[in-house]
Formats: C-alpha cells, sequence, structure tokens
C-alpha cells in the first residue's frame, strides 16, 4: 500500500485542527469593544443605596490610610450602630494582607462612603491567600444619622 494518501490525509488533518485552534485563540469580535470596564464604569456611576440590616455582620476591621494601590469597592448593606455611627458591611481579601479605608460625604439627604480597598503597607511583597472575608467597619458621622439614606459611592 501506498504511504502517500495516508501522509496527505494526516497533514489535512493535521492543518485542520491546527486552524480550528488558532480560530478559537483568535480575536473577539465588536462584542468585546461593548463591554464596559469594570475599573472605570463602577467609579462613573451613582451612588448606589445598599439595604440596611438590623446589626453589623462581618468581622470587624479597623480603617487604614496607609494602604497601597487602594482601589474603590461598594459595600453590600449597613447597620445604625448609635445615632452618628454606621456600620458598612462588605467582602475584602485576606486581613493579613488587604486593607481598608473609607471617606464620607454628608450631606441633609444623604450618607456617601467611599470604601476602598488595598494591600497593607507590611504585606507588600508578600504571598497572601485569595479568599474573600466579609467585614464591617464602623464609620463614625459628623451628625446623627435620622432619616438621610446611606449610599455606596461604588456600586457592586
Amino acid at each position: 500500500m501506498n504511504p502517500m494518501p495516508r501522509r496527505r490525509l494526516a497533514t489535512a488533518l493535521t492543518a485542520l485542527l491546527l486552524g480550528l485552534a488558532a480560530s478559537g485563540c483568535g480575536g473577539g469580535t465588536d462584542d468585546d469593544a461593548a463591554q464596559p470596564d469594570p475599573a472605570t464604569s463602577a467609579e462613573s456611576t451613582s451612588p448606589a443605596a445598599p439595604s440596611e440590616v438590623q446589626a453589623p455582620l462581618g468581622d470587624p476591621v479597623t480603617p487604614d490610610p496607609t494602604i497601597v494601590d487602594p482601589r474603590p469597592i461598594p459595600f453590600t448593606t449597613w447597620a445604625r450602630v448609635a445615632d452618628d455611627r454606621i456600620a458598612v458591611n462588605f467582602q475584602m481579601g485576606a486581613p493579613e494582607c488587604f486593607g481598608i479605608d473609607a471617606t464620607t460625604t454628608e450631606t441633609d439627604e444623604a450618607v456617601t462612603v467611599a470604601l476602598r480597598s488595598g494591600t497593607r503597607a507590611d504585606a507588600v511583597g508578600k504571598m497572601c491567600v485569595m479568599i474573600a472575608v466579609f467585614a464591617t467597619l464602623e464609620i463614625p458621622l459628623d451628625r446623627p444619622l435620622g432619616d438621610r439614606a446611606v449610599l455606596s459611592a461604588t456600586e457592586g
């Protein structure tokens, strides 16, 4: 039997498989361009209104203004701790490596909380486990909350 037809068949199959593999890994369609960039879209939207809960839900953390490479994150719920203090509930990385900081903007109608997560200064360059921790940060207010809305500066 002549081995030439087998070689041609093997070559043709190899070329077909390579072509299919290349097309599967190829460039995207116009749909890729239509997708918003999550890094910028969260910051450019209007504040979101997380729901109120009866009590703080996560492990308590303290603010750390020295975090490195801070990024905005949303909080999912909040609790009224005192007349002039709220607690926001959110997910963050391992507290041994990641920290939280917050700023608030208060008006007569709302309290808007901008929550940021970043690497702790003492954890830069260290190996960190990738886990999500449910955490709570208490935030003092300049005046009693009253009937003002509590908003997250970043949508989730």
